[in-house]
């Protein structure tokens, strides 16, 4: 087909103006994310969940979907009586910024002042209209407080739109800034890895092209209303994508680049190469997206949405570099490797024979290893085994119930500070109380359930002006402000006894807020858990099956990951809760950890294991685990690095959730390039021998080698004399 000198020519340069006009296209659309994002939390809840209806239900009361904010203006010496009117004035200042609109008919836009019990603090309550720009309200509120309040004063705009608008805030910029420092590791290190110039840029175009193209769908899809799309789920996109293509970029470069020592022809040698690489890149792909895939079954809309947002993203990897980097690197041929430029006829002459040991032509750190793992593989695989062991015990210490919403935003938050502000001067709950939805005529009932509970410091029933209560649909609307912080934990358990004790009194009762709303997120987060991890490893384990034709190999793959997954969450929760002074994790992380860490752990085994079993066909298994070790261990960890490094950059954004699954999966990956896949795995799979390929042929047969002739049953002096012929 690629016979005829114009098709050579053409063929590759089609394919490239192929992906030049999908990224052209799909780069400009970067900037129109935010536009069909959401940072709502109560929006990522299951239609059935509790607070879920609450809310809906809540709807009923008022015309207005306006966010309330809480604006807090703290002095330093007590405020006179005399001088409320000065604050009065204040309020008028700030109803004058558009966007605000009364929470209800007849209330102005801004309830206030409401002044502190002890004389120290002013209070009033604003609403942001839905279809104002949220960000530039609260900036302009801010700004009328800095401007009006005195100097011993300090102003601050918290409650959900202030959270909200921090929030935002906080990823803003996101797709600069957070491309560039992923961008920028990963072309030092290709640079640091191959010493070549031009090859860096032929994998970053192919990452950055596949990153673009997979925005046009993700678009597409969260305007159609398909997904939730989110600024988390948006970083955790352009991360995957960069460090997945490039991971199966390096898988091909590698194999490209020994063909070239075999080949004359740079199109023998991509057919070759290609050949070899796409198997091992298939199946890693498809095993990340099954398992992204899997997230599907979760019942929180943020989990379910990320599921098809960062499985897009796998399948534009794949077909990158599946497409465009073959076409690119037949294009520049050997140029790409400049100046340290492949020859053909310098490929080392291959193994044969009955009494290889898999190590020939090997040097270096590989070939150490390889000594290492087949002198002394059963103590390397105890050892490591029990250095990982040791590791998932920190596990014992991972607080991931949550956290509360003051502790999501790192970065400086007026928000956060308004909030410490506001539980130090009036009831801490203040701004954000309960909800409770109950039928009416059991409101007395309901009502002396909250007034008698501990915690609630007052409990109100809504009224019209003229003090009729007031029904909608057969409920009333009741308001608890609590003794606590809305996003405390004592607020949340406070919520579930409502719950429990309000079932005696009204089982219909439904108590809603942004208390529940975090307590609800935090409980099905969990419950996705237990759910998930079982799914994930059973798509995982069939695939494996399925690439290695064996059952063995597979089990023992699946369970090196998950010991990496439960070493790499241990040490994690002694670094957030010791040297990070983290006030807990997500109920989110530990599931986002999982399927990222196992999906992109399996991958590197899959790199070993499919060249291992290649290898164990030509000369047997013990050697070809020791061959496989070697031929792919500068590639694999090349490729762990990057993508540590490129997750690691996640850590730039000042937020809670994504710094804590840069550390987990970065840290995760390094675990498992350096421990699992370089000593765990190939020390117990050698330690096996054959059996690991049970029940394929290959356990029986054992490939070229023959039991007389497998390494494990001849004497170390072997070793040692071919060690010294190919030093």
């Amino acid at each position: 087909m690629f016979k005829k000198k114009w098709v050579r020519v053409f063929f590759p340069a089609f394919i490239v103006v192929l992906w030049f006009i999908g990224a052209g296209f799909g780069g400009p659309t970067f900037g129109k994310l935010e536009e069909v994002s959401s940072n709502d939390q109560a929006s990522f809840l299951p239609a059935n969940a509790e607070s879920t209806e609450a809310g809906e239900l809540q709807e009923a009361f008022t015309d207005s979907t306006a966010i309330p904010a809480v604006i807090v203006v703290e002095s330093e010496s007590e405020i006179p009586p005399p001088e409320l009117a000065q604050y009065q004035e204040l309020a008028t200042r700030l109803a004058d910024v558009p966007g605000l609109e009364p929470a209800a008919e007849g209330q102005p836009a801004v309830v206030g002042p409401i002044p502190s019990e002890d004389g120290f603090a002013i209070q009033y309550i604003a609403s942001v209209a839905d279809d104002a720009e949220l960000g530039e309200v609260i900036i302009e509120l801010r700004e009328v407080l800095e401007a009006e309040l005195p100097a011993d004063a300090e102003g601050y705009v918290t409650g959900p739109a202030g959270f909200t608008a921090d929030l935002v805030s906080a990823f803003g910029g996101i797709d600069g800034i957070l491309l560039a420092v992923a961008l920028a590791a990963v072309f030092v290190i290709l640079l640091a890895v191959y010493r070549a110039l031009i090859l860096p840029f032929l994998v970053l175009f192919t990452s950055v092209f596949a990153l673009a193209t997979s925005i046009l769908l993700v678009y597409a899809f969260a305007l159609w209303g398909w997904i939730e799309l989110s600024g988390q789920s948006q970083g955790i996109l352009s991360i995957l994508v960069i460090g997945a293509a490039t991971d199966y970029a390096l898988l091909l470069v590698a194999r490209y680049r020994e063909a070239l020592t075999e080949f004359s022809s740079k199109w023998d040698a991509m057919r070759v190469a290609y050949r070899a690489s796409v198997e091992p890149i298939v199946a890693s792909g498809a095993t990340v997206i099954l398992a992204l895939l899997c997230l599907l079954f979760s019942d929180l809309n943020s989990n379910r949405s990320l599921g098809p947002i960062a499985a897009i993203g796998i399948v534009f990897s794949l077909l990158a570099a599946l497409s465009l980097l073959p076409a690119l690197l037949l294009i520049f041929g050997r140029s790409a490797f400049w100046p340290l430029r492949p020859k053909a006829g310098t490929h080392p002459a291959g193994v044969h024979g009955s009494n290889v040991t898999g190590l020939e032509g090997l040097r270096g750190t590989w070939k150490r290893i390889g000594h290492l793992v087949s002198r002394f593989s059963r103590p390397v695989w105890v050892v490591s085994l029990l250095v990982l062991a040791a590791g998932s015990l920190g596990l014992l210490q991972l607080q991931a119930s949550g956290v509360p919403q003051s502790s999501v935003i790192l970065s400086p938050s007026n928000a956060v500070d308004g909030q410490d502000a506001l539980a130090r001067h009036f009831d801490a709950g203040a701004g954000s109380p309960v909800i409770v939805i109950a039928p009416a005529g059991r409101e007395d009932g309901v009502l002396e359930v909250l007034e008698s509970s501990e915690g609630v410091a007052e409990a109100t029933l809504v009224a019209d002006q003229a003090g009729a209560v007031i029904v909608r649909d057969g409920n009333v609307l009741m308001r608890a402000t609590l003794d606590y912080q809305a996003d405390s934990a004592e607020a949340e358990e406070l919520v579930r006894q409502l719950r429990t004790d309000l079932d005696a009194v009204s089982p219909d009762a439904l108590v809603g807020g942004v208390t529940a709303v975090a307590l609800d997120t935090n409980v099905t987060a969990q419950a996705d858990l237990t759910k998930i991890i079982p799914i994930v490893l059973v798509v995982i384990l069939v695939i494996l099956m399925l690439l290695l034709r064996s059952v063995v190999a597979p089990l023992l793959l699946i369970g090196s990951v998950v010991l990496s997954y439960a070493t790499a969450l241990g040490v994690s929760a002694l670094v957030f809760n010791n040297i990070l002074g983290f006030d807990g994790a997500d109920a989110s992380v530990p599931l986002f950890g999982f399927v990222f860490l196992v999906a992109l752990g399996v991958d590197y085994n899959i790199f070993l294991m499919t060249r291992v079993r290649e290898e164990s066909l030509r000369i047997g298994t013990r050697p070809g685990i020791l061959r496989g070790l070697g031929v792919t261990g500068g590639v694999i960890t090349s490729a762990g690095i990057v993508l540590a490094a490129t997750f690691a950059a996640l850590g730039i954004i000042p937020i809670l959730f994504l710094a804590q699954i840069a550390f987990i999966v970065a840290f995760g990956v390094l675990l498992d390039t350096v421990i699992v896949r370089s000593l765990l795995v190939p020390a117990l799979a050698y330690d096996l021998g054959p059996k690991i390929w049970w029940p394929s042929k290959l356990a029986k047969h054992d490939g070229a080698a023959s039991s007389s002739s497998d390494p494990k049953h001849r004497a170390d002096p072997e070793l040692s004399e071919v060690d010294s012929t190919s030093a």
